[in-house]
This record gives C-alpha cells, structure tokens and sequence, in this order.
C-alpha cells in the first residue's frame, strides 16, 4: 500500500434536474450541476435555501421528487447512503460517546468486516492525517469542539468514500479554530484530491475555502462560478449583498458606450462606471450598480480625486477592526453606504458627525445585471 494506507476514490457528480418538495414547499427546484473529479464545491446560501437538502439529496438520506443524481457513470439516486459510498460530515459531528477516538474511526472498518490489521493502520494513517496521533485511547468528551471535528473528519476519510460531504462542520467553532479547521480541510482535501461538497451560510468560508460556488435562493442556483466571479460578478442583486457587503444603487441610464456607462441616481446624482459587459443597458433604462465597501475611499469634505465618482455625506458610526475602520456613511441625499478603509497611520479615522467625501473608481462599479423574472 505504500506511506498512504488508504486514499481517496474521487468520483464525478452530476446533478441532473434534481427537485424536492415538502408539502406545498419546494425545498429543491429544478438543480442540475456537475462537480469534476476532486473539486472542492460549495453550496452557499441562507438559512431554508435548500443547501443541506440538496447535499441530503447527494447522500442518499433524501429521495428526491424529480431528476438524478449520478456518481461519475453510475445512477445512484435510488441507493442508499451505505452503498453510494459517500461520506457524510455532519454539524453535530455523531460521535460514539462511549467510543474511543480509535474506536470511533474504526467503526466504519469494522461494519466492512476489514482484517483487524488493515484496520489498525488506516485508523492510524487517518488520525496522523488529521493531526491526532497520540490521541488514540481518549473518548469524545475528552476532546475539544475541532478535535472532536477532526475525529468525525477521520471517520469518514478512512472508509475511502467517492465524494466527501461536509454539512456546516465548523458552525460549532469559534472564531480561530473555524479558520483553523478550514485550513486543514483544504489541506486534506488537496493532498487526497477527494471530491468535496461543502454546505455553509457562512460567506467568507465558501470564499477562502471553495474552487467553485453555487449560491441558493429559494431552491434555486441563482449563481454558478468561481469564488472571485460570484464576488466581482454578482448575477443579481440577492447574490451582491449576501455574497459579502455590498452597496447597491438602483439609478436610470443617461449614457452607454463600450466601457462606460453613466446613470442618475437618485440622492447622488451622475454615477459613471467602466463595465466590461458585452450587452449594455440603453438610455433610460433602469439599473442596479453595486460597489463593495474596500473599494470605496474617504477624503476631505472638499476633496476629490481626479476621474472618481464623488458623493459629499456625514460619519454616522466608525468602528476600528485592527486592519481597517469600518465606517456608516450618510450620504447628503439621504442614502447610507458602507464604506472600509485601511486603518489610517499617524492619523485619526474620520470621528461620527465629520463631514466627508465619498469616492470610488468607475471600474470598481459593479453592474448588476436584469433581475431573472
């Protein structure tokens, strides 16, 4: 078996026109996706969008309604959770408390009726995988709230499953070790090169963690893509201002050329933005303009750079994050905008009730596209 006594089996999901419904309710409407071969993919959305049903879906613990799931070319959608061999991560982690740590990883082997010391040393190859050497002998209650994810994470890693399926595993966390943890997913994941689906509402995780994202409203995908797509690139004015903070403009089109768009919004008036869409809204159109709030920058109340778009408002709260000062911008025409600066050096930020000029560059205006109606 070489260093590595077990090793991922990745597999291909696809999901092809997958839809569950609870009652009257739609939990899942009409999904199909296709994860490749060792991706990290993240389903991201708020509470009740239908992420943990779609992964239940994937796992074998939910029938759905209509549409199939398939894991590379065979139809898994009618098997269940035991023979899909997909292994499932769950919030609450579902360990054996009257089970040691060696005894909770191995219980998957053994229901598998594995020779004793094939056992032994993927338990031991599994717990080194996840930093818990050592740790063998110790029961659950025993250990922390991360040890205690690094035990389930070890559990499912160690029956070599086709596709792991993470359903919010660092929710119970705090602060540190979430970042912590995620670090060490990402890593495990890369060195077995196992397909990963990932649930969370946790929008800096699916960023920092994900190759790709899927973000869900009301059952649906509303987008598809890359972290830095679905950030940059919000397809809809839900996704701009879940997916991060964002500070969306509702305006009317006064110009559109290539490259440069300028629209009245009401309590700023002419906002000019540089989108690189192939297909520009027309004079006197409506639209939806989004910046984020590091993109937008505080000078003096009789400031204003050359070539930026320019709003004069008042500090209504600061708050010092360490790297930056988070700010609440009243804008004269009476609209509130968020704004994050770097944390200023030698100087003081902006105190509530200065008078300040909000300023942002033409190509860091997001344009929204049309609602999907």
């Amino acid at each position: 078996m070489g260093s590595q006594p077990f090793a991922a089996k990745a597999a291909e999901v696809r999901i092809e026109g997958v839809s569950k419904r609870f009652g009257e309710t739609w939990a899942v409407r009409e999904v199909t996706l296709r994860i490749g071969r060792g991706e990290f993919f993240t389903f991201l959305g708020p509470s009740g969008c239908g992420k943990t049903t779609l992964l239940r879906i994937v796992a074998g613990f939910a029938v759905p309604d209509a549409g199939e799931v398939c894991f590379d070319e065979e139809r898994v959608t009618d098997l269940p959770p035991w023979r899909r061999n997909a292994g499932m991560v769950f919030q609450s982690y579902a360990l054996w408390p009257h089970l040691s740590v060696q005894e909770n990883v191995a219980f998957g082997l053994r229901e598998r009726r594995l020779p004793a010391a094939e056992i032994r040393e993927r338990v031991v190859a599994a717990l080194a995988l996840v930093g818990l050497a050592g740790m063998e002998r110790r029961r659950p209650s025993q250990l922390s709230g991360g040890q205690q994810q690094r035990v389930a994470l070890a559990r499912t890693l160690v029956v070599e499953p086709r596709v792991l399926l993470l359903d919010e595993p660092l929710s119970n966390l705090d602060a540190k070790l979430r970042e912590q943890m995620g670090h060490e997913l990402t890593r495990i994941q890369r060195e077995l090169g196992i397909t990963t689906i990932y649930v969370t509402h946790d929008q800096e995780e699916a960023l920092g963690l994900s190759g790709r994202i899927a973000v869900m409203d009301g059952g649906r995908i509303v987008q598809e893509g890359t972290p830095q797509e679905v950030y940059h690139r919000p397809a809809r004015r839900f996704v701009a201002e879940f997916v991060g903070v964002s500070n969306v403009f509702p305006g009317t089109v006064r110009e559109a050329s290539p490259g440069r768009l300028v629209a009245e919004v009401p309590g700023i008036g002419l906002l000019e933005a540089s989108p690189d869409h192939a297909a520009l809204p027309q004079p006197g159109a409506p639209v939806l303009l989004s910046v984020r709030p590091e993109a937008m920058t505080l000078w003096g109340p009789e400031e204003k750079p050359a070539g930026k778009n320019a709003a004069r408002g008042m500090v209504r709260a600061s708050t010092f994050q360490g790297a930056s000062v988070e700010y609440e911008v009243l804008l004269e025409g009476g609209r509130p905008v968020r704004v994050s600066t770097a944390t200023p050096k030698g100087q003081r930020p902006f105190p509530p009730g200065a008078t300040v000029t909000v300023c942002f560059d033409p190509a860091d205006v997001i344009l929204i596209p049309p609602e999907a109606r």
